[in-house]
This record gives structure tokens, sequence and C-alpha cells, in this order.
């Protein structure tokens, strides 16, 4: 399992630290988007805001759950 796939999985699994950990120490896009859902999750949205947009995105209007869903696949690609 990548990297990204086992911070979703612990995000899923209430291990918001477990998560954070993984993907804080990473830079490309996808860590950050997932690095953003976090915070969006925690509700720092400022926070989010900020990592949505250093992987190049708005953030998302969508719910929590459609957002994992999205990166969950993202993942698995």
């Amino acid at each position: 399992m990548n990297t990204q796939l086992k911070a979703l999985e612990l995000a899923r699994e209430g291990d918001w630290h477990g998560a954070h950990d993984l993907v804080q120490a990473q830079d490309d896009p996808l860590s950050c988007l997932i690095h953003g859902y976090l915070h969006r999750e925690e509700g720092d949205l400022g926070n989010a805001g900020y990592w949505y947009r250093r992987a190049g995105e708005t953030l998302p209007d969508n719910t929590l759950d459609e957002e994992w869903q999205r990166l969950r696949q993202r993942a698995a690609d």
C-alpha cells in the first residue's frame, strides 16, 4: 500500500495524527491534497486552503466523504 492510500485509510479509521504524520513528510501534489483534506476535516479551512493551493487546486465544496472518495480513487490509480 502506498503512503497516500495508507494515510487515507488511517483518516477513515479516525487516526488523524497518523495520517497527518504520513503526508506532512511528502510534498507531491496528491499528498498535499490529502494534507489539505485532513485540515479541512479538523475544521482548519485556512490551512486546508493553503495545502489545496499548493497542489494547484482550490478548496473544494464537496462533502468530506465525497472528497475522501475522490482522493482514494486518485491514490489507487
